[in-house]
């Protein structure tokens, strides 16, 4: 599948999309919208695809939002594609884990995919932000309720009303940023978490993140705990080989072979 406005790999079940407009600070143009559809597609739908990392190309950001030049002269999207923008934000069955790998400025549309992902790596000089009310918009990319959700009402209103950007610190101590790396460093915190990943169980994974995000949708812990052995990533990993052969390895003292299956 050929792109235009993303590089797109596979290695050792590991996805990598990089957003490749590095000279408009990988904004999103309405091509991007549909490439980034048609690349998640692609990761949702293939069963050898276990881990997606998201990161910007060039030195500057990871993605700046919407290619607001673009929308100035008309060519704005009409319409986000099936899954919302970036192809990402209205993604919600999406149970296989997700990493966004902030390298410098991720603001507008460009933070709401990284919060759109369940692991954000971030630099340093990283900055996160939602500015769209100071140009007269609105974050519609699931940016306010992504951050009320995450972090909290009272810190998320001061970021999205006053349309601050918060430096990666900050954004680590809020509890936006998973892990806050060095400077320079963001391929080998990339590396590091993918091996983590790696490790378990594919299936136990796509269980669990299920798990966790279903049951905040339950009235209660108690529904919650109850309802946990009938979401549908649980029973793929029931009833799967990988479910037989974690424990085999650990009884034959050597590391599991795991199939996704």
């Amino acid at each position: 599948m050929g792109y235009e406005h993303l590089s797109v790999s596979t290695v050792n079940h590991v996805m990598r999309v990089t957003l490749d407009r590095p000279e408009v600070l990988n904004a999103i143009n309405v091509k991007m919208h549909e490439e980034l559809q048609m690349a998640f597609d692609d990761f949702a739908g293939d069963d050898n695809k276990w881990i997606c990392v998201v990161i910007g190309s060039g030195d500057r950001a990871f993605c700046a939002g919407s290619d607001l030049k673009a929308i100035a002269r008309n060519e704005g999207p009409t319409a986000y594609p099936k899954n919302g923008y970036a192809g990402l934000i209205e993604r919600y069955d999406l149970d296989k884990p997700v990493i966004a790998a902030v390298d410098g400025i991720a603001v507008g549309g460009g933070f709401e995919v990284a919060l759109a992902c369940d692991i954000i790596l971030a630099t340093r000089r990283s900055v996160f932000g939602l500015p769209e009310p100071l140009i007269g918009r609105m974050a519609l990319g699931g940016g306010v309720h992504r951050l009320a959700r995450q972090i909290g009402l009272k810190q998320a209103m001061g970021m999205i009303l006053g349309s601050e950007s918060v430096s990666a610190q900050k954004a680590l101590d809020m509890g936006i940023v998973t892990d806050l790396i060095e400077d320079g460093e963001i391929e080998t915190a990339i590396n590091s978490w993918v091996t983590k990943i790696l490790k378990c169980a594919p299936l136990s994974v796509r269980a669990s993140k299920q798990a966790v995000l279903m049951g905040l949708d339950e009235a209660s812990l108690e529904d919650a705990l109850k309802k946990q052995t009938d979401y549908p990533a649980f029973v793929k990993m029931i009833n799967s080989s990988d479910a037989d052969e974690g424990p085999l390895a650990f009884a034959q003292k050597r590391a599991p072979d795991w199939k996704g299956r």
